[in-house]
């Protein structure tokens, strides 16, 4: 995992050859007035999704993990707070993998808690679990999601 500002993406560009698109395609959003909605920069390979949520309670959050796909979240309307974990520390998976939507949810809690203010951003790798949308209220948030290379 890793937690920066988007000032600093530079530093991760060199992590995965489509992140230097994924944090161009982030620095020319105009955060003030992006609507929810889907932009496939890289069929298959690179997807940034816009939603608006609620957030929830810690308890409520269910801790989430990817095999395909590495994650860029990121707040835009007001701070998210995470929930983080080892993979290999998770003993009880909620389900069984679902292959088409990459995703496995866990029944274990996450070892670590942190808050995004926008403009931070987290990267989730396949190693990482992660429980997004902590805390009160409603939220406009980007999820990336970047093919493993």
């Amino acid at each position: 995992m890793i937690i920066d500002n988007l000032k600093n993406s530079s530093v991760y560009e060199g992590i995965n050859p489509l992140f230097p698109k994924a944090f161009e395609y982030l620095k020319s959003l105009d955060f003030a007035n992006l609507e929810p909605g889907k932009t496939v920069l890289v069929e298959n390979e690179l997807i940034v999704n816009i939603s608006d949520t609620n957030l929830k309670k810690v308890e409520d959050a269910k801790p989430e993990a990817h095999d395909k796909f590495i994650d860029i979240q990121m707040p835009v309307s007001t701070a998210e707070g995470f929930g983080w974990a080892c993979r290999d520390l998770m003993k009880e998976p909620a389900g069984e993998f679902d292959t088409t939507k990459d995703i496995i949810f866990y029944k274990d809690k996450t070892t670590m808690n942190f808050k995004l203010n926008p403009g931070d951003f987290a990267i989730f790798f396949p190693e990482d679990v992660h429980a997004p949308c902590i805390g009160e209220g409603p939220i406009r948030k980007i999820v990336v999601k970047i093919l493993v290379k």
